[in-house]
């Protein structure tokens, strides 16, 4: 068997023949809403859970950061907010996944940065129980989507997407999104933009993954991980934004 080539050889590979471009996207333009994906502390705090960071993570507090600057520019501007919280009933597995983010560990709160979105009156909370926000937010009761429902309450012609995991929840929601906005069930959205900055993954290189004795499928390279999240959205439609004025 030839030997893998090197992380940065693969990345570079993946670059080159899966190219993504971000640029400015002005959110003034548009009527825009900011959708915070599973900023909490069971994925974005040091040690908080099984899926959390094991170790300051500059990507991770990039994101925060970003989210943090952007969601009380938003706030300022009285515009609207929305925010995913994993949260998940203690003892019920969501494979193949450990579990994380069970109600009342506090792994479901949002990260001590964000914590002041539990008391901003522009912002909506969203608690969801499955990686995709679009069907976490639907009410299987009634049918009612909460999500569907605060972009057409606010009439929203475009929103801003920030959030972790880059290649999982935020892509799951956003491919989404795009499909449902096809659909018509959101009139009014026409963009759906993805900031780089103020998005995240986590990191666990093969080797890594082979030494706990996990599948091949478990290992995740952030960079490389990162990058194919962005570049699947993008293809589908997503707006990739470097800068926000």
């Amino acid at each position: 068997m030839p030997p893998l080539a090197s992380p940065e050889t693969t990345l570079n590979a993946i670059r080159d023949h899966l190219p993504v471009a971000a640029g400015p996207y002005d959110t003034r333009s548009k009527r825009t809403g900011l959708v915070i994906v599973d900023e909490v502390n069971g994925f974005a705090t040091v040690g908080a859970g099984a899926l959390a960071p094991p170790v300051p993570n500059a990507q991770v507090t990039r994101m925060v950061a970003e989210t943090d600057r952007l969601a009380r520019d938003f706030a300022d501007r009285d515009q609207p907010i929305a925010a995913f919280l994993d949260t998940h009933v203690p003892g019920k597995p969501e494979p193949p996944y450990p579990p994380h983010c069970e109600a009342g560990t506090g792994e479901e709160d949002l990260v001590p940065d964000l914590a002041w979105l539990e008391d901003c009156r522009q912002a909506t909370l969203i608690r969801k129980d499955c990686i995709n926000g679009f069907v976490g937010a639907t009410d299987a009761a009634s049918g009612e989507n909460r999500m569907v429902s605060w972009i057409n309450d606010h009439g929203l012609e475009a929103i801003v997407v920030v959030g972790i995991c880059t290649d999982i929840c935020v892509m799951d929601f956003v491919l989404t999104m795009l499909s449902a906005r096809n659909h018509g069930m959101t009139p009014t959205l026409t963009d759906i933009v993805v900031y780089e900055p103020g998005c995240a993954t986590y990191d666990l290189p093969r080797d890594t993954a082979v030494s706990l004795g996990l599948p091949d499928t478990a290992a995740h390279p952030q960079e490389a991980t990162h990058h194919l999240g962005l570049y699947f959205m993008a293809s589908r439609g997503a707006v990739l934004a470097a800068s926000l004025d």
